[in-house]
């Protein structure tokens, strides 16, 4: 069902529609661009337009630079609120928001390294799956990038942590708030291999719970990690530094630039805050599961 805050800032959105088209003689495609970047903003403010104020619009773009998009993208999405401020002021449309107070995006300004949809798919890849090791790299790296999950919630992931049926994983995050977050059909079958097979010959007749395990079959450490992604890295080819962090941030970035929605990003990432708890109280996780599979490239 559509909210009154929608249904009143449609109404704009037609009208400036209708500017960029005929007045403007802009094409279908850059028109489809303005209005997906400002409807994606107007989500996430979730007020009427002439009541959005200069903190909520920085607050926005902080939230995505936060979740790794180019600064490039940022800028756009900066240009398109732009356009649409002038044309209101033109209608004579009081608007609470001043946008000299908005500053510009530096193109220069230095963003975690995020690898492309073709550069994460070449290091996933190129992992060997003929060892216990490999496989269980395979499954991490993936889950990694399939979830979106800190490496502080990758070693503390237990065997009870896997829902397989609903194709979830249950994280525990920063401060003890727990998330379900879905896992890509394709990755989930690189975990599953390592988890019924693999995973029993590292652990070499031990207990242990955690999922991931070193080669004498305890729990995994950050360090150990580190140099797993550090070794694929360079055993695939690629050239830029890459973290465990660029794993997090390449999976949000993807999902964003692919349309997905900024509230359900934030929320898969466990993102918690002042400015953004109100905003993950009513979110179905039918819905997240859906804009999941529909924008990961792994979906």
């Amino acid at each position: 069902m559509m909210k009154n805050n929608d249904t009143h800032n449609l109404a704009y959105l037609n009208s400036f529609r209708y500017h960029l088209q005929v007045e403007k003689g802009l094409s279908k495609n850059s028109i489809d661009s303005y209005l997906s970047d400002l409807k994606d903003m107007l989500g996430y403010v979730d007020r009427q337009i002439e009541s959005i104020t200069d903190k909520q619009v920085i607050d926005y773009f902080i939230s995505l630079q936060q979740l790794g998009l180019e600064n490039s993208s940022i800028a756009r999405k900066r240009s398109s609120l732009k356009a649409l401020v002038k044309f209101l002021e033109e209608e004579e449309i009081e608007l609470s928001l001043d946008f000299s107070q908005i500053p510009t995006i530096k193109y220069s300004q230095k963003l975690p390294d995020v690898l492309s949809v073709r550069e994460m798919l070449k290091l996933l890849n190129s992992i060997d799956l003929t060892t216990a090791l490999g496989a269980r790299n395979k499954a991490m790296l993936e889950l990694m990038y399939a979830s979106g999950l800190r490496i502080s919630e990758i070693i503390e992931l237990t065997m009870h942590d896997l829902i397989w049926e609903e194709k979830l994983v249950r994280v525990m995050g920063k401060g003890s708030k727990q998330r379900l977050v879905p896992v890509a059909e394709e990755s989930l079958h690189y975990i599953r291999k390592y988890y019924d097979y693999d995973r029993s010959l590292l652990l070499k007749e031990q207990q242990c719970a955690y999922i991931f395990l070193n080669r004498f079959g305890g729990k995994l450490s950050r360090m150990g990690i580190w140099k797993v992604l550090d070794k694929q890295v360079k055993l695939a080819g690629l050239k830029k530094h890459v973290s465990p962090h660029t794993m997090r941030h390449s999976f949000a970035t993807h999902l964003l630039e692919a349309g997905a929605n900024l509230r359900v990003v934030q929320l898969l990432l466990g993102h918690s805050s002042i400015n953004t708890t109100q905003i993950y109280t009513n979110i179905d996780t039918r819905f997240i599961i859906k804009e999941h599979k529909l924008y990961h490239p792994r979906g």
